[in-house]
């Protein structure tokens, strides 16, 4: 009997050890994650810290990303009730669009929208020209806030995207924008639209 129970409180140390181990010890699981784009990072929004990242400072145009920055910049600047008058320039920018026409008066709001769900080019140059006097002001705004964030691999030339000399970002500095774009309550109402009239 008492090599018997002695036998019994072996295994049950044993099981009791393997229980432990089983469930405390941290598990380090191997993630096999694929990206296709050549560029890419994921970051913990409340951190800032990096999950994965492929190629994450290597410095590439950016196209309609840009439109984060150019809504930022609008929330936090301009008023959402502001009537913004729409330029002859916004009008004649080349790409996707919301069919602005000259002198049509139209809410920073309704812009905001036109620029985020139809990623309207005409829409990015009336909220600049609204916001800083001029697309050569916004942009430099769009830079200033990009250094102010860390964005150190990044340079602004155009509200909207478009191509041109001087105008590239990193997948590292597009993350740590979306971080920041992502605590404003109206960014996130805005980009999380499915429809807007």
């Amino acid at each position: 009997f008492q090599e018997d129970f002695s036998m019994k409180k072996i295994a049950f140390l044993m099981l009791t050890l393997s229980f432990f181990l089983v469930f405390t010890l941290p598990v380090q699981a191997k993630t096999s994650i694929h990206v296709s784009a050549n560029n890419a990072v994921l970051m913990e929004a409340k951190t800032g810290r990096v999950i994965y990242e492929k190629n994450p400072h290597e410095k590439r145009p950016i196209a309609s990303i840009t439109k984060v920055m150019t809504a930022i910049l609008a929330i936090e600047y301009g008023d959402l009730d502001d009537e913004v008058t729409v330029s002859k320039e916004a009008t004649m920018t080349i790409g996707s669009s919301i069919y602005l026409q000259e002198g049509e008066k139209m809410s920073l709001e309704d812009l905001l929208y036109g620029l985020m769900l139809r990623s309207g080019n005409d829409a990015a140059i009336a909220i600049a020209e609204h916001i800083a006097g001029s697309v050569e002001g916004f942009v430099f705004l769009m830079n200033q806030k990009a250094s102010y964030l860390g964005m150190t691999n990044t340079s602004f030339a155009n509200p909207h995207g478009l191509d041109e000399d001087n105008h590239y970002s990193t997948a590292y500095d597009i993350a740590i924008l979306m971080r920041h774009a992502m605590e404003n309550e109206t960014f996130q109402k805005i980009s999380e639209a499915k429809s807007y009239q």
